[in-house]
């Protein structure tokens, strides 16, 4: 365990191992994983990798009972019936224990309906059992009664899958709903239940749901929490908690832990530049523990206490604390896991404590997770059991104050180049306070008029476009204003004017009105989102995302033609200058689905450049572009600079691209516009000075592939966010899933299921996650798509959409569908999903390329090898790795494909604002009659 490489290859191969049946495949992995780490293998483990290759199955055999007998030593029996005895010998020990039911990720309503019955069949059962206790087990060395006999712990995630951000109080309705008939029984029953804390983002709605389960008539005999003492709120959490129970004369007992979710708080907090919930430095949190140690002991008259911990030095500090407050140990509490720390249990026993023992019951495959983190917790480099029995580390170390610790080197994490806007946090009440706000605002200022923007004039048109809510199709949220012929060509004449200004205004000035660009953005962030919502359909955070990546572009460009504007290449005698001249005059086609991010983003980039930028948003869209137009001005952009059209593409969009003044056109969109586009860039017109430049970015038919050894519970959630986030209206959206046979009908199963249990609505509520498809085109295209796949592929799910008006689809997912079909081959651009199976991975890989698009792929493996071969092989322009394949971020994951998915342009790349220029190189002779000056030499 010393070798930090080999533990965690180690206990990888440990996660993947119950989804592995062929003997051959788990020699395999454990080649894979162990064959080449750092440092040198003990020989025992050589041998057995050697003896892998030539005899898989008794390799397999020997490494499966290696797992079961490791998993063995911390989950107590695979269900209650083997876990009965041991827990009544347990307590002929004087010890009390608390049950955990393993497997607690839950996908769907179906999986959430059966965990919400195995709670139920524990409580029974155990109650049962202790119906037959002796009284003595119930007794501590000073006589007092260890009450109740029964302690189940519950993990909120469990029971329910719907658990989202933005909607803690739908999260807390159905929860109660789940809830309550386990309380009713543990209640009459005489069984206690202790709410688990799992993961931050589920903290807050753990507490209230808590409060509120607490508050109910009764309830206060049979309910517990835990906290967390590694997050920098445990104190604030606590001091709230105890207040609320005093107010509310309720007593609550509270379990005190450490915090099992380190590195994974710690490394997701930094992934989305959030602030990090947890202490950075272990002794933080131990001194924390003693600090929320103390506070519970001085409230023993609110609430019953119970320490979670294996740390000598913190258990020291909880019996000081008690002792200095005149407590008797009968009165709180030791709680230990299962398989932990047992000479410290029996010495706390013998010492007249309490103890009680944290048990997990579950099969080997759903505990999986429960062990690894575990086992990672035993070898932990700051472990204490570790620093004990292990490392050796003095006694006066171990005990020492936590308080006058030195603190440790702290992890060095990679600082990126380019810092993404944070997404918003809807985990926090005041956001969405603030998003509530923004929508009630948004809505009081719909239905207004919007004229073109040409020049310094405001123009208004005779012919005016409803932009309209799908999910509410009366619901009118601007009346836009139509561009013809006409008003196309005074915004090119306007551009004209403008360029020669405009394109030599210093790079670092145009980068600061960026800059401003973004910060307006930011200050009207909420607002923007919340006219997302309205006029296309976004949920919250898909609004809130699009936003922010909007605010990336324009940073982002700013930065990058400052540090592309000019180069120089130092030769005696001769001064060469590689810079950068705009290309003139730029038509930003966009379309409706990213409605401000892409929009936004190729105007910056035509901007940063020094191009004159003609704004076409789409029709479905285009009150969100009106206000990135105005955005841009009062940013400081002069106004023959940046303009705006609005109007029917077939009219306006074909007069910018056919335009001979026109130099560049920046598209997104289907492939059908896209390759018109193409087409007629590539015809020189009348007049036309320059040959054209068109950035196309199309659409995809974009595949995961799910390997046998998939982690499901990871896979299934992705798939889902990729196929059906936005409707499926992304180009980046996973339209085909591709699953070895393997698994085929496992994950098909848990698909379906999970897909049955997104709710379909009106996307202002947060609790839909799925709302309407952007019009009645769209619904109509779609419905026909589905109607005809429905002939030749069997439909796996075919989800309600709900009653009443609104673009509403259900959610729709076909199995065994033929991979050239044309349901495996069109882009659909809507929430359907082809599903289909594959031998092996050299078949999925064939499907998967067998399209004409390369835009996005997603592979979800546990094998390094095949890992390594998809990275290879897999022919697309972004491509990730057990994760989702949609969200893209400016900067870290440039975006955009080839083949017919695009001209192989990477927007949010550092190459991406080179096709807005036009690349010089001035050479010039220093030499003068056989002498060059010093300061031409330099």
């Amino acid at each position: 365990m010393r070798n930090e490489t080999l533990k965690v290859q180690l206990f990888r191969l440990i996660d993947v191992l119950p989804a592995l049946d062929d003997p051959r495949e788990i020699a395999r992995h454990a080649r894979d994983y162990l064959g080449a780490p750092d440092g040198v293998l003990p020989w025992m483990m050589r041998l057995g990798l050697r003896a892998g290759a030539t005899v898989p199955g008794m390799f397999a055999f020997a490494a499966r009972q290696g797992v079961r007998q490791m998993a063995g030593n911390f989950i107590l029996a695979p269900d209650t019936l083997e876990a009965i005895p041991k827990l009544c010998r347990m307590r002929g020990r004087r010890m009390g224990f608390t049950a955990d039911v393993l497997g607690e990720t839950v996908l769907s309503e179906k999986e959430a309906g059966m965990y919400q019955q195995r709670y139920l069949r524990l409580v029974k059962e155990l109650a049962d059992a202790a119906d037959t206790w002796l009284d003595v087990a119930q007794l501590d060395s000073n006589g007092q009664r260890l009450v109740p006999k029964v302690n189940v712990s519950v993990k909120i995630s469990a029971l329910y899958s719907q658990i989202h951000p933005a909607a803690p109080e739908d999260a807390i309705a159905h929860l109660s709903e789940r809830l309550r008939p386990i309380l009713d029984l543990a209640k009459e029953r005489g069984v206690f239940i202790n709410f688990d804390m799992e993961h931050y983002g589920l903290k807050d709605v753990t507490l209230e749901l808590f409060k509120r389960m607490l508050g109910e008539q009764g309830a206060s005999e049979h309910l517990g929490i835990a906290m967390q003492a590694y997050l920098r709120d445990s104190g604030k959490d606590l001091r709230e908690l105890i207040q609320w129970a005093s107010e509310h004369n309720r007593r609550a007992t509270v379990r005190l832990v450490k915090g099992a979710y380190w590195d994974t708080e710690t490394i997701i907090a930094r992934q989305r530049e959030w602030p990090v919930p947890v202490f950075d430095q272990k002794h933080e949190t131990d001194a924390n523990y003693e600090d929320l140690a103390a506070l519970m002991l001085e409230n023993a008259e609110t609430i019953d206490c119970a320490f979670g911990t294996h740390n000598v030095r913190s258990i020291a500090a909880c019996i000081a604390s008690a002792e200095a407050l005149g407590r008797q140990p009968g009165s709180y509490e030791f709680q230990m896991l299962y398989g932990m720390a047992e000479p410290i249990k029996l010495a706390l026993i013998q010492m007249g404590h309490r103890v009680r023992e944290y048990c997990p019951i579950g099969e080997i495959l759903p505990g999986m997770s429960y062990l690894v983190r575990r086992l990672l917790e035993n070898t932990s480099n700051e472990g204490f059991l570790r620093a004990t029995f292990s490392e050796e580390v003095p006694e006066e170390v171990l005990l020492g104050d936590p308080r006058a610790r030195q603190p440790s080197v702290s992890l060095e994490w990679p600082v990126p180049p380019f810092r993404n806007e944070p997404h918003t946090d809807f985990t926090r009440g005041d956001a969405r306070i603030r998003m509530r706000t923004a929508l009630l605002k948004v809505r009081g200022e719909l239905g207004g008029t919007h004229p073109l923007l040409i020049g310094e004039k405001e123009v208004k048109t005779s012919e005016l476009h409803a932009s309209v809510n799908p999910a509410r199709p009366a619901e009118v949220i601007g009346m836009v204003a139509q561009a013809g012929a006409a008003e196309a060509d005074a915004a090119i004449r306007e551009a004209k004017r403008a360029f020669p200004s405009w394109s030599r205004t210093a790079a670092g000035t145009r980068a600061a009105m960026l800059e401003r660009a973004a910060e307006l953005i930011c200050e009207a962030r909420f607002e923007i989102a919340a006219l997302e919502v309205f006029e296309t359909g976004k949920g919250w955070e898909e609004a809130d995302a699009d936003v922010a990546e909007a605010i990336d572009f324009c940073r982002y460009y700013a930065s990058e033609i400052q540090r592309i504007d000019s180069t120089t290449y130092p030769v005696p005698g001769e001064l060469n200058i590689h810079s950068y001249s705009a290309r003139g005059i730029a038509a930003i086609i966009a379309p409706w689905n990213f409605p401000l991010a892409i929009l936004c983003g190729m105007t910056a980039a035509a901007l940063a450049a020094g191009n004159c930028a003609i704004m076409k948003p789409s029709e479905q869209s285009a009150a969100i572009g009106v206000r990135l137009a105005r955005i841009f001005r009062e940013a400081g952009v002069p106004a023959g600079a940046i303009q705006l059209l609005t109007g029917a593409g077939s009219v306006v969009g074909a007069c910018l691209v056919e335009h001979p003044d026109v130099a560049l056109i920046a598209f997104t969109g289907s492939r059908e516009v896209g390759l018109k586009i193409w087409e007629a860039a590539g015809r020189t017109k009348p007049g036309q000075v320059q040959l054209k430049k068109a950035i196309c970015e199309m659409g995809g038919k974009n595949a995961i592939i799910v390997d046998g050894d998939a982690d499901l519970d990871e896979a299934v959630p992705a798939i889902l966010a990729s196929a059906f986030g936005y409707q499926g209206q992304k180009c980046s959206a996973a339209s085909r899933l591709i699953v070895l046979e393997s698994v085929y009908e496992r994950l098909l199963k848990r698909l379906v299921e999970a897909a049955s249990s997104l709710r379909i609505g009106p996307p202002d509520d947060p609790a839909n996650i799925v709302g309407p498809v952007i019009d009645e085109t769209a619904f109509r295209r779609i419905r026909g798509v589905i109607e005809t796949a429905a002939s030749y592929a069997r439909i796996a799910y075919s989800g309600k959409p709900p009653d009443g008006e609104g673009y509403f689809i259900g959610l729709t997912i076909f199995r065994d569908v033929p991979p050239d079909s044309a349901l495996a081959q069109e882009e659909i651009f809507g929430p359907v999903l082809a599903v289909m199976s594959a031998r092996d991975l050299d078949e999925a890989l064939k499907i998967a390329n067998g399209t004409e698009f390369a835009l996005t792929g997603g592979f979800f493996s546990r094998s390094p090898r095949n890992i390594e071969r998809v990275k290879r092989d897999f022919d697309v322009g972004n491509l990730y790795i057990n994760r989702g394949i949609t969200g893209a971020l400016v900067g870290r994951h440039p975006f955009g494909g080839a083949k017919m998915s695009g001209g192989g342009t990477k927007a949010g790349g550092k190459d991406y604002l080179l096709n807005f220029l036009v690349p010089r190189v001035i050479t010039e002779n220093l030499i003068r009659r056989g002498f060059v000056s010093p300061a031409e030499e330099g």
